[in-house]
């Protein structure tokens, strides 16, 4: 429980850490005993969590974190080695076996995230050039999946690759869209994996093979619609400054890990 006296309001509180602390790597330490002693991992994980909310540059970080080098360096490592995704993974499927995640309904959208530098799933759109955030949600509106791809491509053909990086074994029970995501051939895919596809029909739709009851679950989407406005109360999301999608991706997870752990 150290550092609880000095935390910062908008630090990680003792029982959040004590979720997820105890699932980063110890710090190594060598033989000889030579050399500065490691910054724990609370306190640098703090101090990436302050870049994360506020989305400054991370020579601005305030001096009651350790280094920005530091924290920069211990956030690519943990990036690289897939820490932060196995943590998000650990924490959102011990929610859903507790019942805290409810997959019954699950809501699909995306969102688009202008890219400064470039790099790695960046695609040209009407708004500039930027990157696709996927994101699906739960009953509640809690994030079970985010994906990050290039503007360009549509919707629909993303959802098979975001179910993909789900956080939990489990395939939600109906997944829900926008008329974006109507497609027969999606249908059929999620069909055959047990997944019923809801999503209304276009305008120019002849056919009509959704309609009445089901489709009254599209009146829910405002929960994805939440979960977007509670990411981009990150700013780091908001704008990609990250040129390697991964390290953005990693952005993505540490925002989702919060947004799970303020409700316990």
């Amino acid at each position: 429980m150290a550092h609880a006296a000095s935390r910062h309001p908008r630090d990680l509180t003792d029982q959040q850490w004590d979720l997820i602390g105890r699932f980063l790597p110890e710090l190594p330490r060598r033989e000889d005993g030579r050399g500065r002693p490691w910054r724990e991992n609370r306190l640098v994980l703090n101090g990436i969590l302050w870049i994360l909310r506020t989305g400054a540059p991370w020579a601005d970080l305030p001096d009651r974190y350790p280094s920005y080098q530091t924290c920069h360096r211990r956030f690519q490592r943990w990036v690289r080695s897939g820490v932060l995704r196995s943590v998000l993974e650990i924490l959102a499927q011990a929610l859903h076996d507790e019942g805290y995640l409810d997959l019954q309904e699950a809501f699909i959208d995306g969102s688009f995230a202008q890219a400064k530098r470039g790099g790695a799933a960046v695609g040209k759109t009407k708004r500039g050039k930027g990157s696709k955030i996927m994101a699906i949600a739960d009953c509640q509106g809690r994030p079970v999946a985010v994906h990050v791809e290039s503007a360009t491509p549509h919707e629909v053909t993303l959802v098979r690759a975001t179910l993909a990086e789900r956080f939990v074994r489990q395939l939600p029970v109906r997944l829900i869209g926008d008329n974006a995501y109507e497609s027969d051939r999606l249908d059929a895919e999620l069909a055959h994996r047990g997944v019923e596809l809801i999503a209304p029909h276009r305008r120019t739709r002849t056919q009509r093979t959704q309609d009445g009851r089901p489709l009254r679950r599209h009146q829910r989407r405002w929960k994805i619609e939440r979960l977007f406005a509670w990411l981009q109360n990150f700013r780091r999301i908001v704008v990609r400054y990250e040129r390697l999608v991964e390290n953005f991706l990693g952005m993505l997870h540490l925002a989702c890990c919060v947004i799970l752990l303020r409700g316990l």
